[in-house]
């Protein structure tokens, strides 16, 4: 990446900054647990900036102010970053001033009120009804396929994650009250409702499960050497049975978990309880699906409203 050039005056001291930026490595590492990749793209994003504004002055951390950071956004915006590379970047900057902060090495974080592009958030993509049910049509009954529809039935039925739908042991599933007790990100737990057909799926796999319980693993769903599924495992069964069954759409477990969401809410329109269901904490990022919703009203509306319809010539 070349780092964009501008008569900006920020500053700063190189001999410092690798000192701290190897500190602040290693606090990323050691105390938030951040993977390898997060680390790194925090690093480059860094240096980028520094490099950034060492062509114009050398000085303190210190001395960089929030028009430095607008400025250097800005120009990335300029030169055809994409808003979610600025926003990151952004994001980096504005994390290891808060730990020179903290480190007591700065006063202020220059970077708390610079703000990048706003970013387009993309609407989920589902499945229709005819799709899920396509993907579920099988008549082949061996036990990987029914182990394979019983994650599917329950993965639409009470939209959970895929990590969370490879973490649930059997003790999780109560299959006289239809309910699955799952634990989500935070290791908040919930409890959701699962469908007829999914009870019906996973009674049908729970029996045939037994073949593969070599070592008495609590894990409700197995792979054939009888360890706990993978998520791994999950994504490229799920991609496998779409392609066999002609569904030209890419298919993972994410796919399942929006159409759950979205097709709820189009029956139910009550956004909380989908809320509740999904286990998001703000109510916002459930929102996303009334978009959806009125898409497909929009659509309806389209078609059946005399006072929308084309004229046909």
């Amino acid at each position: 990446m070349d780092i964009p050039t501008s008569q900006t005056t920020c500053k700063s001291n190189s001999s410092s900054l690798d000192s701290y930026l190897e500190d602040f490595i290693v606090f990323l590492k050691s105390e938030r647990n951040y993977s390898t990749h997060t680390v790194k793209s925090y690093s480059k994003d860094i240096r980028y900036f520094f490099s950034y504004c060492k062509k114009f002055n050398s000085s303190e951390l210190s001395n960089i102010t929030t028009t430095d950071i607008r400025e250097y956004a800005a120009k990335l915006n300029r030169t055809g970053r994409a808003p979610s590379t600025i926003q990151r970047s952004l994001s980096s900057i504005r994390t290891f001033y808060a730990y020179l902060q903290k480190e007591k090495i700065v006063k202020i974080n220059p970077a708390l009120n610079a703000r990048g592009p706003k970013l387009h958030r993309k609407l989920p993509k589902v499945m229709n009804v005819d799709e899920m049910s396509r993907l579920l049509d099988n008549n082949k009954k061996t036990d990987l396929i029914i182990r394979d529809v019983a994650i599917i039935e329950l993965l639409y039925s009470s939209g959970l994650r895929v990590s969370e739908l490879v973490s649930l042991d059997i003790i999780n599933i109560n299959i006289r009250s239809s309910e699955v007790k799952v634990t989500g990100k935070g290791n908040k737990q919930r409890v959701v409702p699962i469908g007829k057909l999914a009870i019906n799926a996973l009674k049908l796999w729970l029996t045939a499960r037994e073949k593969y319980d070599f070592y008495n693993q609590e894990a409700l769903f197995l792979n054939n050497r009888g360890k706990r599924l993978s998520t791994r495992s999950v994504q490229l069964r799920l991609r496998k049975l779409a392609l066999e069954k002609g569904i030209n759409k890419t298919v993972h477990p994410h796919v399942m978990r929006h159409s759950f969401a979205s097709h709820l809410l189009e029956s139910s329109g009550d956004l909380r309880a989908v809320q509740e269901m999904l286990g998001h904490s703000n109510l916002s990022t459930t929102q996303i699906y009334t978009h959806l919703d009125y898409q497909h009203l929009s659509q309806v509306y389209d078609k059946a409203h005399p006072r929308a319809r084309k004229k046909e010539k």
